[in-house]
């Protein structure tokens, strides 16, 4: 018997932690989001029920004033825990499903591509797809808009400029939003009123604007750094060497393809880094044996998916347009695939993916935890500690630079306020008081 989608039942240990770093979300909004899923978990286990969208809804529905307007954050809540939760489930779904040997390489199978479950999602996810635009940017601006019509309580297509102010008012005094958050929260919005709507969102000065406080990046030692490697096995040892060695961050560390790394130059060739733009940084020489090891390897995982007749590998738009079987050769295959098959969410072809940033994120963390380290340490951590020893070690900072990517140099420049020297070598007046 098919189980509707709303008895589907969710198995979602890891919010807590997923909930916590969640970059989308202020410390206010996240401590109300946890004690609201909490609490809706509290629920369950009182009543015998599981995790899934029919009990969520009898949960809400139960809330005191929900039918006037109450219950506003615990909708929101759980409509985070439930789109992260679907988002495991699925990968752990499609990890158990294999293609037939008969089944045509890149067979499209659209019952299975998400395209949104109302007219304007529907149509915010054609704009998103005709403008080639990423899987990450598209579920950030569908969670945005999502989040948005939670707030306002109407149909979006009503929404003016007046109410995408107090929005973007509300996050950053009510949720505590950093004002990249805000800032993510109106690209997502004046898209939606440009593409979906077709009408210019108006004037939207004159909201109040998340603060800006100055962060310090936290770096770790060299010493550190090989610490934190010895704490690692296999590939998570090597993906973080690597981005440590090159400087990269994480979503260009797991995209990079076999023929990205040329080795008679030396260099890691990025495509695509952010703002779309490619760029070359430094191949570590003392990578190199155990890169040429891994691909070695990795290989033999390829020639068993041409065996069994497995759909090419993802590709940007524009090449599988020019190239359309470019997926199914050696120099396009990812240099760090996921161990298992995966469906692809737009398109619903069963292929091999890349190997999930939060699972390369959950190793760094646990690693940094075996070595003692206080400092919150995340694979951002190697990509600033990369910087950091560059600027040290006497580097040009045009260099440094053009090597992160950095489309300003003022972007650069705070390394340079917290590398060893110049600029902190000032004696403390307690060390001139002669004793304790």
């Amino acid at each position: 018997m098919k189980t509707s989608s709303g008895s589907r039942v969710f198995w979602y240990p890891e919010w807590g932690t997923e909930l916590k770093d969640d970059p989308l979300l202020g410390h206010n909004e996240k401590t109300h989001f946890q004690s609201a899923i909490i609490k809706y978990l509290a629920y369950l286990k009182k009543n015998s029920q599981k995790a899934c969208f029919d009990s969520a809804k009898e949960y809400l529905a139960g809330l005191t004033g929900a039918g006037a307007g109450g219950g506003a954050m615990e909708r929101l809540a759980l409509r985070w825990f439930f789109s992260n939760a679907r988002k495991h489930d699925d990968e752990a779904v499609s990890a158990q499903k294999f293609r037939s040997v008969d089944q045509p390489a890149g067979l499209i199978e659209p019952e299975k591509a998400d395209k949104g479950s109302t007219d304007w999602e529907r149509k915010l996810v054609e704009k998103l797809r005709v403008g080639q635009y990423r899987w990450r940017t598209e579920q950030t601006y569908r969670d945005w808009i999502w989040r948005f019509c939670d707030w306002y309580g109407k149909d979006p297509l009503l929404a003016g400029d007046e109410d995408v102010k107090k929005f973007l008012t509300w996050l950053a005094v009510k949720r505590d939003a950093a004002a990249s958050t805000q800032s993510q929260a109106l690209n997502a919005l004046v898209f939606f009123f440009r593409k979906v709507l077709e009408r210019e969102p108006g004037d939207l000065a004159g909201y109040s604007p998340a603060r800006r406080g100055a962060k310090f990046p936290a770096v770790l030692t060299k010493e550190e750094c090989r610490r934190l490697f010895a704490e690692l096995d296999g590939t998570a040892a090597l993906m973080a060497k690597l981005m440590y060695g090159a400087g990269l961050r994480v979503m260009e560390l797991i995209r990079l393809r076999v023929q990205d790394l040329d080795f008679a130059r030396g260099i890691v060739i990025v495509r695509e880094g952010k703002g779309g733009k490619d760029r070359p940084t430094v191949l570590p020489e003392g990578l190199r044996k155990e890169l040429a090891d891994h691909i070695t390897r990795i290989r033999s995982l390829y020639e068993s998916d041409r065996a069994e007749n497995v759909a090419g590998v993802w590709l940007p738009p524009a090449v599988e347009h020019r190239i359309p079987h470019a997926g199914l050769e050696w120099g396009w295959q990812w240099l760090f695939p996921s161990r298992q098959l995966s469906t692809d969410p737009r398109a619903g072809v069963t292929r091999r993916h890349h190997v999930l940033d939060g699972a390369f994120q959950e190793q760094i963390r646990k690693a940094a935890a075996k070595a003692g380290f206080t400092i919150r340490v995340t694979p951002h951590t190697l990509r600033h500690s990369f910087a950091t020893h560059l600027l040290e070690s006497g580097s040009d900072i045009r260099t440094v630079q053009e090597l992160l990517g950095h489309s300003n140099v003022e972007t650069t420049m705070i390394y340079t306020h917290i590398m060893n020297k110049p600029g902190v070598t000032v004696k403390s007046p307690f060390d001139e008081m002669g004793g304790p």
